[in-house]
């Protein structure tokens, strides 16, 4: 089953599309949909929304998996920013008719890892060795999508 993990970010949007075959996923490709900083929110969104769904056309995934929304009421912005982007990864699973699956931050790190509060760098690593990733990838993002469709593979395989 080709599972898309996508970690989704108004700045940066991360990917990961795992295969998961018998016994262990096989990595297929991952990257970043980024973003010009300088550029009005609307603008972002569109690119956001015209490149994830070039991605998962060209990719066709059977799911999609996404970290569940968490907000802090220190960081009400970047939870407001975060959903605007997640949002359009939840139109374009439905416009294409592609379940979603959302999984909250400590199960990922759970499924992955064995713990739910591992630091980004140690998933970092964990991903890497998993996924026999040689070079460490420049972006959490994309470790972190890597890891929700791990986790998800997980869940189908009763793992999770």
């Amino acid at each position: 089953m080709k599972i898309l993990g996508v970690d989704p970010g108004l700045y940066i949007s991360g990917y990961g599309l795992v295969d998961w075959n018998n016994r262990e996923p096989i990595l297929i490709e991952a990257g970043i949909v980024k973003t010009r900083k300088d550029d009005k929110v609307e603008r972002r969104l569109q690119y956001i929304y015209r490149s994830m769904l070039s991605l998962v056309n060209r990719m066709k995934p059977q799911a999609i998996a996404l970290e569940k929304l968490y907000s802090h009421h220190r960081h009400p912005t970047t939870s407001y920013a975060l959903g605007q982007a997640r949002g359009l990864i939840c139109l374009i699973s439905a416009q294409l008719n592609i379940p979603l699956y959302e999984y909250p931050s400590t199960r990922i790190k759970k499924a992955v890892i064995g713990r739910g509060r591992a630091s980004k760098e140690q998933l970092q690593k964990v991903i890497q060795q998993f996924l026999k990733i040689k070079d460490t990838p420049k972006y959490f993002d994309i470790t972190d999508a890597l890891a929700v469709a791990i986790t998800h593979g997980h869940t189908l395989k009763g793992l999770g």
